[in-house]
């Protein structure tokens, strides 16, 4: 997959993304150099954070501000996508796939989908590590 054409979401951390650099045709580099690994070419990807903020309306479809234990990211059009139950307060923890925007100083997403995840803490205890094994296995 890291020279193929960008896949589904990928699953990462707001660090992570941070230092990922644009590449061609609207996708982003994820450097895994620390890994032993070439760049990881991503257009799309999966994020689960806990809710620290939401602006409604606006011309960007509304915004939430997210945290996820790596550092905080941006989310836009929380307004115009599917989230099942209602998701946009402070304290949710949830699940945002997303087209990436931007990448510093922080992640800034185009929403896709959303869910709430509150209602089990496994989700958010689990996080990381699900992270950390997916990227073990992308080659």
């Amino acid at each position: 997959m890291a020279g193929d054409a960008p896949g589904p979401p990928v699953k990462v951390l707001a660090a992570q993304l941070r230092g990922a650099v644009r590449g061609a045709g609207g996708t982003w580099q994820l450097g895994r150099a620390e890994a032993g690994r070439a760049p990881l070419r991503l257009r799309a990807v999966w994020m689960q954070g806990t809710v620290l903020e939401v602006e409604r309306g606006g011309a960007r479809g509304g915004s939430a501000r997210l945290q996820d234990g790596s550092g905080a990211f941006t989310v836009l059009g929380v307004e115009e996508v599917p989230k099942g139950r209602p998701c946009l307060s402070a304290g949710k923890y949830v699940m945002v796939m997303g087209v990436v925007r931007s990448c510093s100083p922080e992640p800034i997403l185009r929403a896709v989908k959303m869910t709430d995840l509150s209602e089990n803490p496994v989700h958010k205890n689990m996080w990381s590590l699900e992270v950390e094994d997916l990227h073990r296995v992308i080659p």
